[in-house]
């Protein structure tokens, strides 16, 4: 019997969503395993050199807290071909013992039959290593097998060769996992959301849109209110001047002409402002035309959207930095399609600015200007002493020669493994969130989808075409994770209530695309990700449902059902359309802590109701 189970490989699924803190679980789960059956032996096997690195970082990163909770400590190490000694102390060391591995090592170390020199040196019998083979002293030991991201490690030949190790058991944590084996646990994105385990998203977008008669460009950039005047409106638009025509922001009001600012360009004729509507976000022209904020119209080039997702996400940057005063640094993503597009190099090699880089720094300084001023606060002086240039930071797979190139390109003799500038992005995460280091803004290709998650970043800009909608779930998972102050306590539930984890953990996500298409094409993605739940606030729902009242079960009836449902209807929290869903009306209310009173007669039941209440998902 002993053998028979011994030779099956038992593989268990753990699904968590993204941002929720995985590693730390499958740390945890280590712990748990040793305290409760003694077992000390595990492998990690991570998809990329970015995750290793973000894996091993979490080790060294709660090292000191699991000690406070287990009184000890884990051995752990990246496997390396060259330093065989260190598994010899995975398998002598009584403690717990952990290595871990990427894919692309394991790929050139450990597929038995493998022409590459780290192969034949697992796979044969060593002088240096008592005349046994590396990969015997592993599968001596049983280890547990921990797959971060499993869906991410190849086909079939990939998994057969992991039975290499001779693994007591396998466990798989991933968001997204392609195959689930005996899944034994899952916190969907809803799940995590309403734990307030994750920050709230919200989304910037942008539609192009051509009004009748000649091209013209406008851009609503925001509408601007204030307790002492009528409401104004931040346009953009061309204005001539003697040997050029510009773009410039403008703040404007009622009967202003465009034409006439313009310097009487003839495409603006007609266009004087009627009305600026703060609720609708609109503003009217008399000529009849209506232009909504996040509305860009006429002759739009490529370049031209770009340049308002990079000036929208610096201007989304400064307001989110009012968190300064808290010690929450603010940093913010731009994920870019090519390298180039940020950083080039000229002939002799020397580094000259991309495009998205020169964009950057103009608006950078532009935006910049309007939040200077002659206070000498610690905030205003923290900006003044940041440099543009040293405020920003693109990250990128590197050649052998030193120069940034796109993660995609497949990687030859020329061209080294996927590193990265580890050295502050993933190795010294700490400092990034320290207000003495100057880089907010990071650019990064495809390379930071995975493996890196700083939980300070609030914004996330997409400056590229045709992203999946699985793409663009990894990349908004970027920013999930709840905030940290810069003395590294976490800004969540426990330290800042419920009403408040959402006020501060907000991610602003800037697309490149309408925000109608970017939130359906994101629920639709995370919709097929869920795991069964209930999508209705039926009747049926609630009736029969288990609660705790006074410390016991109590069943709700249907007379009950009923009056939570009609509860539910008369306060706008389920919609009215007959399908019975959870309305965005109930979650402000909720957020806000000024969910409506239940009736007298289950004032009780209050607390129940809303937890079961909350298994319902909402997209």
């Amino acid at each position: 019997m002993k053998t028979t189970l011994l030779k099956r490989i038992f593989k268990y699924c753990r699904s968590i969503s993204t941002g929720t803190g995985k590693t730390y679980v499958y740390i945890k789960t280590m712990f748990e395993l040793n305290q409760k059956y003694g077992w000390s032996k595990f492998i990690v096997v991570v998809p990329s050199i970015a995750i290793r690195e973000g894996v091993k970082k979490s080790f060294e990163m709660t090292k000191d807290h699991f000690m406070e909770l287990y009184h000890k400590k884990i051995r752990y190490f990246v496997y390396d071909s060259k330093n065989l000694n260190q598994l010899d102390s995975f398998s002598s060391n009584s403690g717990i013992n952990c290595m871990i591995i990427n894919m692309q090592a394991f790929n050139t170390s450990l597929k038995e039959g493998g022409r590459s020199k780290e192969a034949r040196i697992i796979y044969s019998k060593r002088d240096e290593f008592g005349s046994r083979r590396p990969i015997d002293v592993i599968k001596a030991n049983n280890p547990i097998l921990i797959l971060d991201e499993p869906q991410k490690m190849g086909g079939t030949a990939t998994q057969n060769a992991l039975k290499n190790f001779n693994p007591l058991f396998t466990l798989n944590y991933s968001a997204t996992h392609a195959q689930k084996h005996n899944l034994v646990y899952a916190l969907d994105a809803v799940d995590a959301y309403n734990q307030k385990l994750v920050k709230k998203i919200e989304v910037k977008g942008f539609q192009v849109k051509n009004f009748r008669g000649t091209d013209r460009y406008l851009y609503l950039e925001s509408i601007l209110l204030s307790p002492k005047e009528p409401p104004k409106a931040k346009l953009e638009f061309e204005i001539a001047y003697k040997k050029t025509i510009n773009r410039e922001s403008r703040i404007l009001s009622i009967d202003d002409n465009l034409y006439e600012i313009s310097n009487e360009m003839e495409q603006y004729k007609g266009y004087r402002i009627s009305e600026i509507n703060p609720i609708q976000g609109t503003i009217s022209f008399v000529n009849g035309d209506t232009i909504r904020k996040g509305d860009v119209v006429g002759d739009v080039s490529e370049k031209d959207m770009r340049r308002i997702q990079i000036r929208e996400t610096i201007k989304s940057h400064f307001e989110k930095e009012e968190l300064f005063n808290k010690g929450i640094k603010t940093l913010s993503l731009f994920f870019i399609d090519e390298v180039s597009k940020y950083r080039q190099y000229n002939e002799e090699g020397e580094e000259l600015l991309g495009e998205y880089r020169q964009i950057f720094e103009r608006e950078y300084v532009d935006i910049l200007n309007e939040y200077i001023n002659l206070f000498d606060t610690p905030y205003q002086k923290y900006l003044k002493e940041i440099d543009v240039a040293d405020t920003h930071k693109g990250y990128f797979s590197i050649d052998k020669k030193g120069r940034s190139v796109n993660s995609e390109i497949k990687r030859g003799s020329d061209i080294s493994d996927d590193i990265f500038a580890y050295d502050l992005i993933l190795e010294n995460k700490e400092r990034l969130l320290s207000f003495d280091e100057p880089t907010r803004f990071i650019f990064s290709h495809s390379a930071l989808r995975e493996g890196w998650d700083n939980p300070n970043v609030f914004q996330i800009c997409t400056l590229k075409h045709g992203t999946s909608t699985t793409m663009k779930r990894q990349e908004v998972g970027r920013g999930l994770r709840i905030c940290v102050n810069n003395d590294g306590d976490r800004m969540d539930q426990e330290r800042l209530g419920p009403s408040q984890v959402h006020k501060i953990n907000k991610l602003t996500v800037i697309a490149s695309e309408s925000y109608k298409d970017f939130v359906n094409d994101l629920q639709k993605e995370i919709k097929e990700n869920l795991y069964d739940r209930p999508r209705k606030a039926s009747i049926d729902y609630f009736e029969g449902k288990n609660i705790i009242l006074d410390g016991n079960y109590h069943k709700i009836t249907i007379q009950e059902a009923s009056m939570i449902y009609q509860y539910l209807v008369r306060n706008d929290y389920i919609s009215m359309d007959g399908n019975d869903t959870v309305t965005e009306q109930y979650h402000t209310d909720l957020e806000n802590n000024h969910l409506a009173d239940f009736p007298q007669v289950l004032v009780e039941m209050q607390e129940g109701v809303h937890k079961i209440f909350l298994h319902i998902t909402i997209v």
